[in-house]
């Protein structure tokens, strides 16, 4: 029922220096702006999905309610809202697997880019049944605008979300067999702990377990994201260039890929970027 991950929500107290900052990160130009019910909100629809930098506007109860995370957690990753295309179906789902969804609601927002108006259906499930990670689904019709390009070298798509877990049997459970992700990968290793890696659509929500690194009764969290590139070493210069804290570039795990990090300018979101290996080469 699960179709793709629709977009990740980053909490910031400044959306005018955060959209600024993904502008140069990504070297793409906002795809929708929007302002209401408490939030100021800004959206970069990439290849697979798209990231939504959201923070208080005004005064009313959504803006108090975001004001008083920022306040206790800061900055940062806050949800993740997967894409169906059966909203209602959804929700029994969710239902049924005691994950209690809120009542389904209807959206609209209108872009102050181009005017342009999207609505879409939408529920929550219960954040304690998904172990601490908010998690939202929604159906839409139409696509968002893709970001413009406004450079060479920028990012093309998202590969994975990281969740940081202390159980992983229970969260591997709750993103396999009770939200039907695919599990393409599980693995260990001694110096970075067990990974499990879930498909959904064109990207990964990998879920990470360290042991030690978290109580034994933690709840989840959203740990950071990894974005595609098609050229790491343009892509490294390009941003250099523009004065981003960045590492050098480095093999990554996966065999054929490089990779490097991202030190600042995220909104606190740990960020890696990623030039995934060639296809192989047909015979």
């Amino acid at each position: 029922m699960i179709t793709a991950l629709d977009h990740a929500v980053v909490l910031t107290g400044d959306i005018e220096a955060a959209t600024a900052a993904y502008e140069t990160l990504f070297a793409r130009s906002p795809a929708w702006k929007n302002v209401s019910d408490g939030a100021a909100r800004v959206l970069f629809t990439l290849d697979n999905t798209s990231l939504e930098l959201m923070a208080p506007s005004g005064e009313g109860e959504n803006a108090g309610r975001i004001r008083a995370v920022l306040a206790s957690q800061g900055e940062g990753l806050a949800s993740l809202c997967f894409r169906t295309n059966d909203i209602e179906r959804m929700r029994r789902r969710l239902e049924r697997l005691t994950l209690r969804p809120e009542p389904v609601s209807e959206v609209e927002s209108q872009d102050e880019i181009s005017g342009a108006t999207l609505s879409w259906k939408r529920t929550r499930a219960a954040t304690d049944a998904t172990r601490g990670v908010r998690l939202f689904f929604l159906e839409r019709e139409k696509e968002r605008p893709l970001s413009v390009r406004s450079q060479p070298a920028g990012i093309t798509a998202m590969d994975h979300v990281v969740v940081a877990t202390a159980d992983p049997e229970r969260t591997a459970a709750l993103y396999g067999a009770r939200l039907g992700l695919n599990m393409a990968l599980d693995r260990a290793h001694p110096d970075w702990g067990r990974l499990m890696f879930f498909r959904c659509g064109d990207l990964v929500v990998e879920v990470a377990h360290k042991p030690g690194k978290l109580e034994a009764d933690a709840p989840d969290r959203l740990r950071g994201i990894c974005w595609r590139v098609t050229d790491i070493d343009a892509t490294h210069a390009r941003l250099v260039a523009a004065g981003v804290d960045i590492s050098e570039i480095r093999t990554g795990r996966k065999r054929g890929t490089r990779v490097m990090t991202v030190r600042n300018s995220t909104c606190s979101v740990p960020t890696l970027l990623v030039q995934p290996s060639a296809p192989p080469v047909a015979a």
